[in-house]
């Protein structure tokens, strides 16, 4: 619930660190959708050598104690009306909105987790070069709001590996967002963008006036 109200905020929704914790401190920065774009660092992408495997998920999730893997979380963070949870995080019932197509759900069957960056598309931009670890922690990033989205598994297989070069959310209304967030994980996880990507995030930001982009960059 409070993941898909927070979707509702322009900008990509940030993770709070705690004042007393040892861990380094990654400063928010809040940028103009256009300039975000221009701060993705461009680079030639190449699939060679990529594996899904490579992305271990789902793993056990934020809170280990739940009983709950990391997709079962994010369907619980994103319900709309909450579904009741049974012995080994079985969910019934519920309701959740896919914002891709403007679609209600009932049922967490019907529902992929969108990695909004899909891993492919990561491992093409510079997770080829990372260790096993932090390709399983981008997999399972719930330190972001957008980075994992609850959607239809039609939209989600529609959209496949594809970036916003090759598909946009079918709902036209959507795409200033859609782009915000995709823009935002690329930020965060200091992804790259081939030359082809840029231009056509270039050409959904020309249409979206007033849309900026706040991130935090991933530990």
């Amino acid at each position: 619930m409070i993941k898909a109200l927070m979707r509702g905020l322009t900008a990509t929704a940030l993770a709070l660190t705690p004042l007393a914790s040892s861990a380094p401190v990654h400063a928010a920065e809040t940028l103009p959708l256009e300039e975000a774009v221009a701060s993705l660092p461009p680079a030639v992408e190449s699939r060679d050598g990529y594996s899904r495997s490579a992305f271990r998920h789902w793993n056990t999730g934020d809170d280990p104690a739940d009983g709950c893997n990391t997709r079962a979380e994010v369907l619980l963070d994103e319900a709309v009306e909450p579904p009741e949870v049974s012995d080994g995080c079985r969910l019934t019932g519920g309701r959740w909105f896919s914002y891709y197509d403007a679609a209600w759900v009932t049922s967490a069957s019907g529902l992929d987790i969108d990695h909004m960056v899909p891993l492919a598309e990561a491992w093409d931009s510079g997770a080829y070069a990372w260790t096993a670890a932090r390709r399983e922690a981008y997999a399972n990033d719930q330190g972001a709001p957008s980075s994992l989205v609850a959607v239809t598994a039609s939209s989600n297989r529609s959209k496949a590996d594809q970036d916003p070069a090759e598909w946009l959310p079918r709902v036209a209304d959507v795409h200033c967002r859609y782009v915000v967030e995709w823009v935002g994980t690329k930020l965060r996880w200091s992804l790259t963008a081939d030359e082809v990507e840029i231009e056509a995030l270039n050409q959904v930001a020309e249409s979206c006036e007033g849309w900026s982009v706040t991130y935090e960059p991933a530990a």
